[in-house]
């Protein structure tokens, strides 16, 4: 049973290996910058004009307490667009990662709490990004090189 145990542990160390943490970051930072960045351009027109129906869809279904819907709607749209492509350069990214996850509770509580499933993906998602950053293959990673250099 030893034995078992020791060509296990050998072999997830081994699998540890080939699968850097680089790379799981990066996939994490593409995967949900995608998720919001398609959000984010469904809410606008050619490069970056908020629709009327935008607009609409936060007045009627995306009400949140204490915010304006047309505030909301400018805010929400932005944060989609320059946090998602900030996480695909791998640049503030604990920043950028840790407002999507406030979007994703404010969508949570206020929005769609039936979708918990959906958003605890992105969290799940989220999270470790918050945690490590953006890892080595990120521009974070490379200003703080230059930085210590």
């Amino acid at each position: 049973m030893n034995s078992l145990a020791a060509r296990y542990d050998g072999a997830v160390h081994m699998l540890g290996a080939l699968v850097p943490d680089a790379l799981l970051l990066l996939v994490a930072r593409l995967g949900i910058a995608a998720v919001f960045f398609q959000s984010g351009r469904t809410k606008v027109d050619g490069i970056f004009h908020i629709t009327d129906g935008t607009y609409a869809l936060f007045a009627d279904e995306y009400k949140l307490p204490l915010i304006p819907f047309d505030i909301a709607a400018v805010v929400a749209t932005c944060s989609e667009h320059l946090f998602s492509i900030l996480l695909v350069l791998g640049r503030a990214t604990r920043l950028s990662a840790g407002a999507l996850f406030m979007m994703t509770l404010t969508i949570e509580i206020f929005v769609y709490p039936d979708a918990w499933p959906t958003h605890l993906s992105w969290a799940a998602i989220l999270l470790p990004l918050i945690a490590r950053g953006g890892g080595n293959w990120s521009l974070d990673a490379l200003f703080r090189r230059k930085l210590i250099a």
